[in-house]
């Protein structure tokens, strides 16, 4: 068979993830989508790690979500011990999209913790994807540990992971509501109120948490 006209589309295509221009990479990222074939993977998983544009970066994942699990999975795990923080918070973002089960053992407790909080903010929401109807009470305890952590962003992430597990989270929001530390017990009362209304805008409920948290709950509803 003659692959000549099969071939030179498809490195012209694998060039144009490298170029210069924004426009021209997504167009890139589109057609491997449009047109899957496995062995983009390898090219697409790669541009992942570095490709700047946040939008080329999701047009990158929704290609990965449209190859192969066996293809994918295998590489995006391999991603995930990466020294590059945007090649493990990819890697780990495009895994929550496929949601493949089988990637569940890959995102470890160091991923779930790691210093960079875009990496943590990424395996958060892959977790509560990918984890196993009988580890989800374990996953929300570790995830609590981690309530009062970062800015606004990181801590609304953190609470839709937490209230994505639903009611498994009550014990461990129990034990933040009661922590020595002011912050994790306002981050715990907002991360309740949004279990018990998704609705709920995230700052009222912080504004209100920490104001319970300064006057205790009796002067505070009395106030």
């Amino acid at each position: 068979m003659d692959t000549t006209q099969r071939t030179s589309p498809d490195m012209r295509l694998l060039d144009a993830l490298s170029s210069e221009s924004s426009s021209a990479r997504l167009q890139a990222a589109l057609a491997a989508g449009t047109y899957p074939e496995a062995r983009f993977v390898e090219p697409l998983v790669t541009r992942c790690a570095i490709e700047p544009d946040f939008f080329v970066r999701d047009m990158l994942t929704w290609a990965l979500t449209r190859l192969p699990t066996e293809n994918t999975v295998p590489a995006l795990v391999t991603e995930l011990g990466s020294e590059v923080t945007q090649a493990r918070s990819q890697a780990l973002h495009t895994l929550s999209k496929i949601g493949d089960v089988t990637a569940w053992p890959a995102i470890t407790r160091s991923l779930l913790h790691d210093a960079d909080d875009e990496v943590a903010r990424s395996a958060w929401r892959a977790a509560v994807v990918l984890v196993p109807d009988g580890e989800r009470k374990e996953l929300a305890g570790d995830l609590a540990t981690q309530l009062g952590r970062g800015d606004r962003a990181v801590r609304l992430s953190l609470s839709r992971a937490l209230v994505a597990l639903g009611d498994e989270i009550e014990p461990a929001l129990r034990t933040g509501l009661a922590s020595a530390d002011p912050e994790v017990r306002a981050h715990a009362r907002a991360t309740e109120r949004l279990l018990r209304d998704p609705e709920a805008a995230f700052d009222p409920s912080v504004d209100e948490a920490k104001r319970i948290v300064a006057l205790g709950p009796e002067r505070a509803g009395g106030a």
